[in-house]
């Protein structure tokens, strides 16, 4: 019998109870305000302009590649769009901030697939104003 090293190391076990499915458990983040991919691509665009007029030029390279991923996979690009996103989103009142950044950072095609992905909505809103809120969303995203 070889008694060679493992090749990996155990996986960590998670701390606490977190939980992004049917009852939605966040733990010490369940309050806390989330942004979409979008938001954030901007939010983060909008610092560094701002440090870059400051003179500061001090980018990591974590921060060049979190910015090519956003710049990757942030559906909505134009500063009007993701704004009025956000809005449409503000107003689903039964949501939690968690569900209202999902929603718009993954824009599902429909329903079932929006409540596929993230099960907490489930029984948060009916199959056919959830595809109107989808609807909505999809106008403003633009394909380039």
């Amino acid at each position: 019998m070889s008694t060679t090293a493992p090749t990996s190391r155990a996986r960590e076990q998670p701390q606490g109870d977190e939980e992004a499915a049917k009852d939605l458990r966040l733990g010490e983040f369940q309050s806390v305000p989330t942004l979409t991919l979008s938001e954030a691509r901007l939010l983060i665009n909008a610092v560094m302009d701002h440090r870059k007029q400051g003179g500061k030029q001090d980018e990591t390279e974590m921060l060049r590649n979190t910015q090519q991923y956003l710049d990757t996979f942030a559906r909505f690009k134009q500063k009007e769009n993701i704004e009025a996103v956000e809005r449409m989103l503000a107003a689903q009142t039964n949501f939690e901030s968690f569900e209202r950044s999902q929603l718009g950072t993954l824009c599902c095609d429909t329903a079932e697939e929006a409540k596929t992905l993230i099960p907490s909505i489930k029984d948060k809103i009916n199959d056919t104003d959830l595809k109107e809120l989808l609807d909505e969303i999809t106008k403003l995203r633009t394909f380039v």
